[in-house]
């Protein structure tokens, strides 16, 4: 294997001739063998780090400080990053898990720009005294401003496939909130009969549950735009010119699309990880919603014999190597375990940000696997659970509605013409016999049968409020 020379602080280092990454890449590969994950894998992570560099590559052209030849070489290798970074995940090896606040991530990312740049005027890689890794593609930075504005970027941007999917689920609800909403159903609360609904209410109410979650996190991904590139080490934006960040963040914005705009406090941004605490919790509360909509699927589908069995949920695999014909709600179950991962990768996200001292937060990597593992973990899922799952739920309308008139349940819509004490002597007596509300009112000749048949109609049953002359009736003239 051919191999180039290369040196740092510690000494020289035999790189491999054909590589782009050099020798501050090559000690981290060595030192960080933590994962089986690589930076080169985070495609929105590599094109906001090479967006960062091409921003300020141009202000650092504006104020003199890199000359027009070098200045577009850099640009031009960072638009074949931006272009394209799923093309170059291999030239970015280092595990995602390192120490040193992401200075690994940020020097890869140098060397590997500057290399694509030397090849492009004709030099060969490692020719650093023509582009610099340090003294040129990183001229007016620090890993402490770059990283965090390149995490910010790159959460942003991988929050618009979570939302669009996120929207599709949403859409996919309201089809089967449609669908479902001649289905009459029991309403229940603490796993108890309470009142009628229809199938398609309780559906709806899941897409409206998700409603506010792409609302909150679209909101919240807003708090990203503040952004402390020109801070360099500290946030007193030492070794760059005089209005360098105010002109880097104009370059970037235009650059990325994106309405960026500079931190008010550069020492205090540079230290906060403030941000990413709340992005995390509205990642966990979609979590935690999207479990609570999987139990209920779960509940729901039980049986098919023996629990609730309202729905059907698509059949996808065998479910038990011992027992025969049985079939799992395969999908909840899983979508329910990415939310418990959400749920940690908060607590960790939580912890690493409380953990920067002084000047610098140095858990930085952390809290960018973690980030960016919920937000890939809950995309794929919702994806999962719309397509292999919500999209192919049928209702069994006979098991609803039979379970509603032999629910002891529908006494509630009594209780206005019957009164509440009454209401209670029935429901007991219905339980202790085993027999229908129905039943009952009849046998004690409380209600006729046309009346009943118009309270426990279906339009009467899924309204909020009976109507007045039901409410009103004589219940000493009611037979």
């Amino acid at each position: 294997m051919t191999t180039r020379m290369e040196k740092d602080l510690l000494g020289t280092r035999q790189v491999p001739a054909d590589c782009y990454y050099g020798i501050h890449t090559l000690r981290a590969m060595d030192n960080f063998k933590i994962s089986k994950h690589q930076v080169g894998e985070q495609i929105h992570f590599i094109r906001a780090l090479a967006e960062v560099k091409k921003a300020s590559a141009q202000a650092n052209l504006h104020f003199g400080t890199l000359d027009e030849a070098i200045s577009l070489a850099i640009q031009n290798a960072c638009d074949r990053l931006i272009m394209h970074p799923e093309h170059w995940g291999f030239a970015f090896p280092t595990d995602v898990f390192q120490g040193g606040a992401g200075t690994s991530i940020n020097m890869n990312t140098n060397e590997v720009i500057a290399n694509i740049a030397l090849e492009s005027l004709g030099h060969a890689k490692g020719q650093y005294d023509v582009i610099h890794p340090n003294d040129h593609v990183n001229k007016s930075q620090s890993t402490n401003d770059v990283y965090p504005t390149a995490l910010r970027l790159a959460s942003y941007f991988a929050l618009d496939d979570l939302l669009a999917q996120t929207n599709q689920l949403i859409e996919s609800l309201l089809v089967k909130s449609k669908e479902f909403q001649p289905v009459l159903k029991m309403g229940r609360t603490q796993l108890q009969d309470a009142v009628p609904m229809t199938l398609g209410q309780e559906f709806h109410a899941f897409a409206t549950l998700l409603k506010e979650d792409v609302r909150l996190i679209d909101n919240t991904r807003q708090l990203l735009l503040e952004i402390n590139l020109g801070a360099t080490a500290i946030g007193t934006g030492v070794n760059s010119p005089e209005g360098y960040a105010d002109k880097v963040c104009e370059y970037l914005k235009a650059i990325s699309g994106l309405k960026l705009s500079p931190t008010a406090d550069y020492v205090e941004a540079t230290s906060d990880c403030g941000v990413f605490i709340i992005l995390s919790s509205t990642l966990k509360r979609l979590a935690v919603k999207l479990s609570k909509i999987c139990n209920d699927l779960r509940l729901l589908s039980s049986g098919p014999r023996t629990g609730l069995a309202e729905i059907r949920l698509p059949e996808l695999q065998a479910g038990s190597s011992i027992m025969p014909a049985k079939v799992n709600p395969v999908i909840p179950e899983v979508v329910n375990q990415v939310a418990y991962k959400v749920i940690g990768n908060d607590l960790s996200i939580t912890f690493a940000a409380e953990a920067g001292q002084l000047q610098l937060n140095v858990m930085e990597p952390v809290i960018a696997v973690s980030l960016n593992e919920s937000i890939e973990l809950l995309t794929n899922a919702i994806q999962t659970l719309d397509e292999k799952c919500i999209q192919g739920i049928t209702a069994n309308k006979q098991a609803c509605f039979d379970a509603v008139m032999r629910s002891v349940g529908i006494i509630t819509l009594l209780d206005p013409i019957l009164g509440h004490s009454k209401c209670d002597e029935i429901g007991k007596q219905c339980i202790a016999e085993n027999k229908t509300i129905q039943e009952v009112v009849l046998e004690q000749k409380l209600l006729s049968q046309d009346q009943l048949d118009q309270i426990f109609s279906f339009d009467n049953m899924t309204a909020e409020i009976i109507p007045a002359a039901l409410a009103h009736a004589p219940m000493a003239e009611a037979v």
